[in-house]
């Protein structure tokens, strides 16, 4: 049997007062209208409210009468047919006696056990374990993919005809660089070298300095500071042009013209040292006005000029303040007659 309500108790009826018998007598037996019987217990098919089995009823019950007395007990809720252990109706009332709702109510869907609980916490462990693993092997693909990209396609690779090579000059051979910078055609940028590529480039003859960088996405901007000649020295029939530093910088048939001719000792590194710091230190106009330097020491500089006046310089200390005396010199209407101006001495000048 499915549990239900406990039995509302029944008020018991107002007793009829007794009626006197025929002949004016009352009491007895035949005067009796109504007795008193034990209360039975109801049985379910006889009631509207399911009773506890094996609980006698203790309510007393009139034989005859309508029910007149009206049914007490807390009212829960009417009971539309026998409970079926799923599913009743419930209204739900306010403090103040207001109804607020009312209806079939469900069980809630949660497990009852631990051993459902303990599976839906590990349902749940392996969800979250697998997206955690779809998120690293997302994050992974992702990252070899861009390093491909980067690293390994053609995608960002070298071109060639990209290469923007400025600043040679006119003693640096501007297709060696190309050539250089062309030998890594087709690696991609990222993975390009230019400190190799750099110090390839300062092999070049003529090249001083060099300073490489990328030119996104494909190309290649070569910066050169080229090493320009300051003199030309005797080298068997031909000539070596040499920077400021005495560093070769190409071979020539002839002198080119407005450089001068050095000529030094074979070999004396100090003394064409000396000589080279001297024409480093010359105003372009002077520096192009002189012919030719020659020197067996450090301290014996002597140039001359294109006009025939030979300049004693001595060595190349207070090489600024020489330069002021004879510019001084030149520009008088003395020297125009002069033809040795010897400055080794800056404060004491002498001219013959």
């Amino acid at each position: 049997m499915s549990p239900s309500r406990p039995p509302r108790p029944v008020a018991p009826r107002p007793r009829p007062k007794p009626t006197s018998a025929p002949g004016g007598t009352s009491g007895g037996a035949a005067g009796r209208s109504t007795s008193e019987v034990p209360a039975q217990p109801r049985s379910p098919a006889t009631s509207g409210s399911t009773a506890t089995v094996g609980k006698p009823a203790t309510a007393s019950v009139p034989r005859t009468g309508p029910a007149t007395g009206p049914a007490t007990g807390p009212a829960t809720g009417p009971v539309t047919g026998p409970a079926t252990g799923t599913q009743r109706n419930v209204s739900t009332y306010s403090a103040s006696g207001r109804r607020l709702s009312g209806g079939t109510v469900r069980p809630p869907v949660v497990s009852t056990t631990s051993v459902a609980r303990f599976a839906e916490r590990a349902r749940a462990r392996r969800t979250l374990a697998r997206r955690q693993i779809y998120t690293i092997a997302g994050s992974v693909a992702a990252v070899l993919g861009l390093g491909w990209l980067l690293f390994v396609s053609p995608v960002l690779a070298l071109d060639p005809d990209l290469v923007v090579v400025t600043g040679a000059g006119s003693v640096v051979a501007v297709d060696q660089v190309e050539k250089v910078v062309a030998a890594r055609a087709g690696v991609p940028m990222p993975r390009l070298d230019t400190i190799a590529i750099r110090d390839e480039i300062l092999d070049v003859p003529g090249v001083r300095e060099a300073r490489v960088m990328r030119d996104w996405p494909h190309g290649v901007s070569v910066t050169i500071v080229a090493r320009e000649p300051v003199a030309a020295v005797p080298d068997g029939a031909r000539f070596a042009l040499l920077d400021m530093d005495g560093i070769q910088v190409g071979r020539v048939d002839a002198a080119p013209k407005g450089l001068p001719v050095v000529d030094v000792p074979v070999g004396d590194k100090r003394t064409l040292a000396a000589v080279l710091t001297v024409l480093e230190q010359l105003p372009d106009d002077l520096l192009a006005d002189v012919r030719k330097v020659a020197a067996h020491t450090q301290d014996t500089v002597t140039m001359t000029l294109r006009d025939g006046v030979r300049v004693d310089w001595g060595s190349a200390a207070r090489t600024p303040l020489k330069i002021s005396v004879l510019s001084t010199i030149l520009g008088s209407k003395a020297g125009k007659d002069v033809s040795v101006v010897d400055v080794s001495a800056p404060q004491l000048p002498v001219t013959r």
